[in-house]
């Protein structure tokens, strides 16, 4: 058997042991439990999740697609418990990658080391590995840095090197407020309906050309934008 991806591997040095102990596991650990306190308030449904557990069932992997702006809640777009793995992100190889990687742990979602923006190709090819090892992956294609809702060209080269499936989701919430950041990031209001929809599973055929591609997962990824902002001004 072949060996397995080490997943959330460390990017470099974090200090002393005092401060890896309160950034890189306390602070985690209460930044998690927050989140996860945070979502048992919400009231949750899916739309368009019969086609998604359609690929799950036949066991292949698909890759979640979703604006930076959305990642507040998004674990809850990932229901399903794979056999040895899961979902995995890329995450930097920063010491604030070190701590996103860690928060990320406390829901099962597992960090390749990597940035796309820094080594595109390094980071492309361990997203690669991961999927044809076995993990769903999920890709703000905006991230880390934007332009805001602007995609990247890495989820189309993910889905055509691994064949995996692309879904776009995002999630919609009654209830609201934006931080001033730069995505925008949506908080739902503790007690809101969050609405989690995904748009149809689809895969990228191998000389499918990218700039086609590409133009068809951002009307697709802006099309549900506009349905989540309709969601929030009622």
């Amino acid at each position: 058997m072949a060996a397995r991806l080490v997943i959330a591997e460390r990017g470099r040095p974090l200090g002393s042991p005092f401060s890896v102990w309160l950034n890189f596991r306390l602070v985690p650990f209460l930044g998690a439990g927050l989140s996860k306190l945070w979502s048992y308030t919400l009231r949750v449904r899916r739309e368009g999740f019969a086609a998604v557990e359609d690929v799950v069932a036949r066991d292949e992997r698909f890759i979640l697609s979703f604006w930076h702006r959305r990642l507040f809640m998004m674990p809850l777009a990932y229901p399903f418990q794979r056999k040895g793995c899961g979902v995995a992100i890329l995450s930097s190889d920063s010491k604030d990658g070190e701590r996103s990687a860690a928060t990320w742990r406390w829901f099962g979602i597992h960090a390749v080391r990597g940035t796309a923006s820094d080594d595109g190709a390094k980071a492309l090819v361990r997203m690669i590995q991961a999927v044809k090892q076995g993990w769903d992956f999920g890709i703000t294609p905006d991230g880390p840095r934007g332009p805001l809702m602007e995609l990247k060209p890495g989820t189309i080269a993910l889905a055509r090197k691994t064949g995996a499936w692309i879904i776009p989701v995002t999630l919609a919430f009654d209830h609201q407020f934006e931080l001033k950041t730069w995505d925008r990031m949506v908080i739902p209001f503790p007690f809101s309906t969050c609405i989690i929809k995904y748009g149809a599973p689809y895969k990228v055929l191998p000389k499918a050309e990218d700039g086609a591609e590409g133009l068809r997962l951002q009307r697709e990824m802006d099309e549900l934008e506009t349905w989540a902002e309709e969601v929030s001004r009622g």
